[in-house]
């Protein structure tokens, strides 16, 4: 098969052929048909992110295929279904805590770094090995345009946030970093939740309008001055009602402050979810105020990626036209143009602006 390897970070990834993978019981093989370009993977391959890859790798996150052959364990998987497959892998020798790598693009711990070094290649290639329990069958209407469906790499991340945070109908919900790729998928997310209002903070004035425009009057845009208090103030008085919960996923980059800001709007007994960057790269803590949080009631949790459950809810979502795809806008790269693809995903990181790398077109 013909793949894409990153021989190194800093380097180009080069294209050319490798041997095809090699399933045993528990995988499954798919062809790639399409998977998602994420706006940060040249800061990933460059070394500037500090992933824990190890070259080479064939890398990417998640992927739509078809599958080629199945494991003697699988009892609904065939040969021929359109699946989706899921990055997350998770060890099998721990229910209660497993180790988690994401298959093909970073990972967690050491034991999370020896899954990766087993399950170690990505969709960047013209087939994958992919646990059983990580593929997903697919509507047979996905057939019709594969490619679209590939943004389940962006919006099952917020997804797994709203659901950690218990995102309940009618409520309102704030998305802090809404103007960025994940925190605009999550708008949409949340709206097909059916969240009843949603807060979207930043200072890119035309997102929050095109937010705003594509949303109707259920999202409020709220433009941010970079003082954190007279941005707290405008944030919790967005809406009539009390803010019930608040999702931040600012990228590295950011200040803790704009995170901290956010956060407090929440109401008392409300939740706090923490998915995005901030921190990563230095600079100070989040450090919000202990009184606070006590005497509020206040939630406050991490969550890293989501569950596998999840994984079902948004295809379902997708399907029945909850979360409509038709809007948003691809650019399709063949494999042989896998860093011109890298190179696009980085100019186009906007809202709903999908790169997308088709291995067998």
């Amino acid at each position: 098969m013909r793949a894409a390897t990153l021989t190194a970070f800093g380097s180009p990834l080069t294209v050319h052929d490798v041997p095809d993978p090699r399933t045993g019981t528990g995988e499954v093989l798919v062809e790639v048909l399409a998977t998602y370009v994420p706006p940060y993977a040249a800061e990933v391959f460059s070394g500037e992110r500090r992933y824990p890859l190890e070259p080479p790798v064939i890398p990417g996150v998640g992927g739509i295929g078809r599958v080629v052959n199945v494991g003697p364990d699988a009892t609904k998987l065939k040969k021929g279904d359109l699946v989706w497959c899921d990055s997350t892998v998770r060890a099998r020798d721990d229910a209660l805590t497993p180790d988690v790598t994401l298959q093909g693009w970073s990972s967690r711990g050491e034991g999370g770094a020896k899954l990766a070094r087993y399950l170690h290649d990505g969709p960047f290639a013209e087939l994958m090995r992919v646990p059983t329990e990580n593929v997903y069958p697919l509507p047979a209407g996905t057939a019709a345009d594969p490619a679209r469906w590939s943004a389940l790499s962006v919006h099952t991340i917020p997804y797994g946030g709203l659901l950690a945070g218990q995102l309940a109908a009618g409520e309102t919900v704030l998305i802090s970093g809404a103007t960025g790729n994940l925190g605009s998928s999550a708008v949409a997310v949340a709206i097909a939740m059916g969240a009843g209002h949603v807060v979207v903070p930043g200072r890119n004035r035309a997102v929050l309008d095109l937010l705003a425009d594509r949303f109707g009057p259920r999202v409020t845009p709220i433009e941010l001055s970079g003082d954190e208090d007279t941005d707290r103030s405008a944030m919790a008085a967005a809406t009539d009602g009390p803010i019930d919960m608040v999702l931040d996923l600012l990228p590295p980059q950011a200040p803790s402050s704009v995170t901290r800001a956010a956060a407090m709007t929440v109401r008392e007994y409300g939740r706090v979810v923490l998915m995005g960057g901030v921190g990563m790269l230095g600079g100070a803590d989040l450090a919000l105020p202990y009184p606070w949080l006590m005497r509020n009631s206040v939630t406050v949790r991490g969550q890293w990626m989501y569950p596998r459950t999840a994984n079902v809810g948004m295809i379902r979502l997708i399907a029945t036209g909850a979360l409509d795809l038709t809007p948003e806008h691809l650019t399709r790269f063949d494999l042989d143009q896998v860093n011109d693809a890298i190179t696009h995903a980085a100019e186009h990181g906007g809202p709903f602006d999908r790169t997308v790398l088709t291995p067998l077109v």
